[in-house]
């Protein structure tokens, strides 16, 4: 189904291209990975699909609509939620407000004034959509701590929730398993898998944890220099040479299997 769909998508800064006629996509119901080596482009790639930088050319096509010239809050009302490599709560707001506030990001739209005048039915649909992305991240039993308490761990599931809320489409999540230690890193792929089968989203992830990308990835796209070098499964993303020396072997040589 479509999700998103990229095409000869060209960045630079100055004179320096970061991003070199990259097309790829990110279909819904498939987590789509990104990878690549630090400084490939990847983040810049990110910012210019969510809409937070204008590219020199090239297009973006979100659910079929051309939203290359829209801004990243049209991008979000449309459907497109984010998560980013720094994690990004409100500290002194409980777990649950925190998590409604992605709700109400897409009931109020572009008029901000629809949060003060919203009737008992809007209220209830952002009170059952908050309580479903608790559940669906395991963190219903924190939902009155203040975010400020929460571990690292803790947090990145707190942002799963709030753009889970928000009932976005298609997720673009910048490295969500930084911080985490093995155990969570692997009940966090659990929860990303689910809510692809279960919800439909699409979600398009850049991560550096090669056993996570390996184990919920459908397909894997390969950016390096800014330059999109590979496309393929999880299999035969591991089995590529190119992928290998550009990459893969970095990782290997890091100590991460």
């Amino acid at each position: 189904m479509s999700g998103l769909e990229v095409e000869r998508l060209r960045i630079a800064y100055g004179g320096n291209v970061a991003v070199a006629d990259a097309t790829f996509s990110a279909p819904l119901g498939r987590v789509t990975g990104l990878i690549g080596p630090n400084g490939a482009g990847k983040t810049t790639t990110f910012n210019a699909v969510n809409g937070l930088l204008r590219p020199v050319s090239g297009t973006v096509h979100l659910f079929g609509r051309d939203v290359t010239r829209e801004s990243a809050a049209a991008r979000a009302r449309a459907g497109l939620g984010r998560t980013f490599q720094q994690v990004q709560v409100c500290a002194n707001l409980t777990v649950r407000e925190n998590v409604a506030l992605g709700a109400e990001v897409r009931l109020i739209g572009r008029n901000p004034v629809r949060q003060f005048l919203a009737g008992a039915g809007q209220q209830r649909e952002v009170r059952r959509r908050t309580e479903e992305a608790l559940a669906a991240c395991g963190i219903s039993g924190l939902a009155d701590t203040r975010a400020a308490l929460l571990s690292t761990g803790q947090r990145r599931l707190l942002e799963l929730a709030r753009v889970l809320a928000g009932e976005f489409r298609l997720l673009l999540l910048d490295e969500p398993s930084s911080g985490l230690d093995e155990s969570e890193t692997e009940r966090f792929g659990q929860i990303l898998r689910q809510a692809v089968e279960e919800r439909g989203v699409g979600i398009l992830i850049v991560e550096h944890d090669m056993p996570l990308v390996m184990s919920i990835c459908d397909h894997i796209h390969v950016l390096d220099f800014g330059q999109m070098i590979f496309a393929g499964t999880p299999a035969e993303t591991q089995a590529s040479e190119i992928v290998r020396r550009a990459y893969l072997g970095e990782v290997e040589t890091a100590g991460t299997p």
